[in-house]
């Protein structure tokens, strides 16, 4: 690892997002952002990925403002009378960069629509209109792709797993760390709360890194205040991450006629992950125990310990030095 350094992703999430917003004139100003691909660059990323949407044959570019940044070009559009609705679009090289778009359009009478393009999938047809099913089963996957994607949450789940054990104070740690970050995330996301977002995700790390700490104490025989109090830990703990996954939330948006549904189903996503992942944990460490702790070495024991306890070194060391990059 030392000889080959690579950088450690807490959020990968690769999603291209395509905004169209339907002006009153019947033009459409169109915004696009594409993910950085992973390369090798300072910052651990590469230059962003080169996709771009081919947008229906009857539409032309009225205005061609250029790029914002380096990753965001915005344009505008003249459909004519046929609109948008029910149209064509197209993004060729999509699935070779294995990469997913977000798109959401806003219509010029107030209704928007958000939809995550299905995987596997380089041309879609916008709908004059989405149901509240439809937005469920967007922000539903978004959840689901967003604990997986987010390898930080999930260390820190994975420390409480393996200090707590299979027991029904697990299921009370992860209830509380589940109702603490539902609490923190639909408040950050509705507007409630602004908080930071680089401190947090900092944080984050240093709430890793303090469960690393716990596990080692834990396996030499010393009782930590996790051992002790684990709902306690996990409630804390979970008002910070929520607001982890609020930031994750925020890049994407929230349609503002199906706000309600679509944080709903965001957060059911997020804990369907998080629950896969736990059951994931305990099968592996009830197989272990099946086997017998004799049948392998005991610095193995220590793998999961000194794993967690570097990434979120790294992390941490990481997110704190972006403070003034």
């Amino acid at each position: 690892m030392g000889f080959s350094p690579t950088p450690a992703f807490a959020h990968g999430f690769q999603t291209a997002y395509l905004e169209l917003r339907e002006q009153p004139s019947g033009q459409i100003d169109a915004l696009w952002k594409t993910p950085p691909a992973f390369g090798s660059g300072d910052d651990g990323y590469g230059p962003p990925i080169a996709i771009r949407p081919v947008f229906p044959k009857h539409c032309s570019v009225a205005i061609t403002p250029g790029a914002i940044a380096t990753s965001v070009s915005q344009w505008t559009l003249d459909c004519g009378d046929k609109g948008l609705a029910e149209s064509t679009i197209t993004f060729p090289g999509l699935i070779n960069n294995f990469v997913e778009v977000l798109l959401r359009v806003e219509w010029a009478d107030g209704h928007s629509q958000t939809t995550m393009l299905p995987t596997g999938q380089e041309t879609f047809v916008i709908p004059e209109k989405t149901t509240v099913f439809a937005v469920g089963q967007t922000y539903l996957k978004l959840g689901v792709e967003h604990i997986f994607s987010g390898i930080d949450h999930l260390l820190f789940v994975l420390g409480l797993v393996l200090i707590v054990g299979p027991s029904w104070r697990l299921v009370k740690t992860i209830t509380a760390f589940t109702l603490a970050h539902s609490v923190t995330l639909g408040a950050a996301t509705l507007g409630f709360v602004n908080v930071p977002q680089a401190p947090v995700e900092a944080v984050i790390a240093l709430s890793i890194l303090f469960l690393a700490s716990e596990l080692a104490h834990s396996r030499m025989g010393k009782t930590g205040l996790t051992e002790q109090y684990p709902w306690l830990v996990a409630l804390t703990f979970g008002l910070l991450h929520g607001f982890g996954f609020a930031g994750a939330l925020t890049e994407v948006g929230l349609p503002p006629q199906d706000i309600p549904p679509a944080l709903l189903f965001f957060n059911v996503g997020v804990e369907l992950g998080q629950l896969a992942f736990v059951l994931a944990v305990v099968a592996v460490m009830e197989s272990l125990k099946r086997l017998g702790s004799e049948n392998y070495p005991r610095w193995l024991g220590w793998l999961p310990t000194y794993g967690i306890g570097t990434m979120a070194s790294f992390w941490c060391i990481q997110r704190v030095m972006a403070f003034w990059s």
